[in-house]
């Protein structure tokens, strides 16, 4: 029950709406008692003595209760409405504020539909445990309690009597607290699963199209789907014996009453002890109503709890995670940054045995252009994620300026560093929207500025609202060249002292390239760059060009050098065709 009690931490946030609903719960309990005495009053001493002048007032004095109650109980459910808003507001806020903060590699082993379902679903199957949990589970205890009470004060013979099935009820949802667990825990699971399996799909709608796999990934989907219907319906079958054997249990409660009270009643000496022993008799009947049926609420009640516990374990599962190191610790870099980088003996894997550098050295000293060439799988990518610390390295020491950059807060380290990926990522927005990503305070005379230093500006002109068209989902409704332009442009926005590049002109046609490798010399300007490319017409230029193979540093030089050494560089020039002018691909 830890996971139930850490969500229900949250209300300690709001102590004068937590009094102002329990407040409002005890008053509607303690009203409850009412109507079973006024049913005494009228059955025990109106209706024997016919009594008309107290009938209209205990009438008007069961109306009037009728009305305090749900007027209370209005209010509490607008109080708890609002109470419990919050909390999940604060659940969700907290745990999207977690994720952001979480290092890469967490991501590296997650699905994306695993994480939105916990969001989303998770969340709100935790948000039914604060309604429930607090709605139903305090009025529900309250009613216990209090009209407990009162079939003590009205008879405690017939109220021991009463007590006979509790043990059972007791038992019953001990019982299946414990047993529930695993079953919400498979449901949650499988939920998360086919959600995570219908994201990726409706992400690689083209390539299914494209590759004629509709049935097949119907198949997949019905497979995961099947899963969660077979984990629900074996949920339920335990719930279709469970609550109907409570039911029963409370049932034979009002049984063993009617049975002993109703001999009770019969046995009165005389007529006037008739009467009143019936009077007794029938509001403790009314009030063993009232007994039961929260009792029956706190039974549903546990269903829920248990959905939202293992809905809970999930979100906490992130907000538990272990954060990016030294995420908000740390220095400054100077200003202005100079944009001098030092690689020392770097070595990193992204597994246990799966070593991705192994003592890389390199340099870059301000306002240099360094590339980086070498084999798929060579390691060229790791140093730049290395460099902004989207992982960590294992060993050795990476330096800006002098300043080892675990030294440094992460927040400045990214802040002087341009990041230009091959596949440019551009949200569902604007073109506007996309530019302040890098400068929310930016002028629409600085993005245009910007759209023309990325050679960008005469498509974004030409698109039927200029900077406020929508792109589209990762920005589907332009073509690459022209994502991968406007994502310069954000670059250029920014103005980063240092740039790291990673192919950033590997999937586009050779006009497009050369309008993009125009705005690349633009923007690498006095400005320390890290290039990864496949094409000479992008590295052939660079001041120190470092060849990587199987994560070390194997050769190094500009061109003509490396060109002379006849190593490996000379090797992949000599593999992509490339006359002495241009170059394909390397």
């Amino acid at each position: 029950m830890r996971t139930v009690f850490r969500v229900f931490s949250y209300l300690k946030r709001y102590p004068i709406l937590a009094t102002a609903q329990l407040t409002c719960a005890v008053l509607m309990t303690l009203l409850v008692i009412v109507f079973p005495g006024v049913t005494k009053a009228i059955t025990a001493e109106v209706i024997p003595q016919r009594d008309f002048d107290r009938l209209i007032p205990l009438a008007l004095l069961a109306l009037g209760t009728f009305f305090a109650t749900n007027l209370f109980n209005a209010l509490r459910i607008i109080l708890n409405n609002t109470f419990e808003q919050k909390v999940i507001f604060d659940i969700r806020s907290d745990l999207y504020h977690k994720i952001q903060r979480l290092p890469m590699n967490w991501f590296d082993n997650k699905r994306t539909g695993d994480v939105m379902t916990r969001v989303t679903e998770d969340v709100t199957a935790m948000e039914r445990v604060l309604i429930d949990g607090i709605e139903q589970g305090v009025v529900a205890l309250l009613q216990v309690l209090v009209v407990g009470g009162y079939l003590f004060y009205l008879d405690p013979h017939l109220a021991l009597i009463t007590m006979i099935p509790m043990p059972f009820l007791i038992g019953g949802a001990w019982a299946y607290t414990r047993t529930s667990p695993n079953r919400h825990r498979r449901v949650r699971k499988a939920t998360s699963s086919m959600n995570s399996l219908l994201h990726d799909n409706i992400d690689g709608i083209q390539q299914i199209k494209a590759f004629t796999r509709e049935e097949a990934e119907l198949g997949r989907f019905n497979h995961s789907s099947n899963k969660l219907r077979e984990a629900t319906l074996k949920l339920m079958r335990v719930w279709a014996i469970y609550n109907p054997s409570m039911e029963f249990c409370r049932n034979a409660g009002y049984a063993l009453v009617i049975g002993f009270g109703a001999s009770s009643v019969m046995s009165a000496p005389d007529q006037a002890a008739l009467e009143a022993q019936t009077g007794v008799f029938v509001a403790f009947l009314v009030a063993l109503s009232l007994f039961y049926e929260p009792i029956s609420r706190l039974n549903s009640l546990n269903q829920i709890i248990q959905a939202g516990r293992a809905a809970g374990e999930r979100v906490f599962e992130i907000i538990d995670a272990e954060e990016e190191p030294d995420l908000d610790s740390g220095r400054a870099l100077p200003n202005p940054v100079r944009g001098e980088v030092v690689l020392r003996d770097v070595k990193f894997s992204y597994g246990e045995d799966i070593s991705t550098l192994k003592g890389v050295a390199m340099e870059a000293k301000a306002g240099q252009m360094i590339a980086l060439v070498g084999h798929t799988g060579a390691g060229k990518s790791t140093v730049i994620n290395l460099l902004t610390r989207f992982y960590e390295a294992d060993s050795g020491m990476i330096s800006i300026d002098g300043i080892p950059i675990t030294d440094l807060k992460k927040s400045a380290l990214r802040g002087a560093t341009g990041y230009v990926t091959q596949e440019s990522f551009l949200f569902n927005g604007s073109v506007r929207e996309n530019l302040v990503l890098a400068r929310e305070e930016a002028t629409e005379e600085e993005m245009w500025d910007a759209l023309r230093a990325a050679n960008a500006a005469a498509f974004v002109e030409a698109l039927p609202r200029q900077l406020d068209t929508n792109v589209g989902e990762r920005g589907v409704k332009l073509s690459v060249g022209e994502k991968q332009r406007i994502a310069i442009a954000r670059v250029i926005l920014k103005n980063p002292p240092i740039l790291l590049l990673d192919e950033a002109t590997a999937s586009v046609d050779t006009e497009t390239e050369k309008l993009i490798q125009g705005a690349l010399e633009k923007l690498m300007t006095n400005r320390t760059s890290f290039v990864i490319a496949h094409r000479l017409s992008t590295v052939r230029n660079a001041d120190r060009i470092y060849v990587l193979d199987h994560g070390m540093v194997v050769e190094e030089g500009d061109h003509d050098t490396l060109l002379a050494a006849d190593g490996i560089y000379a090797m992949l020039c000599r593999k992509s065709l490339m006359t002495s002018e241009t170059t394909a691909s390397l």
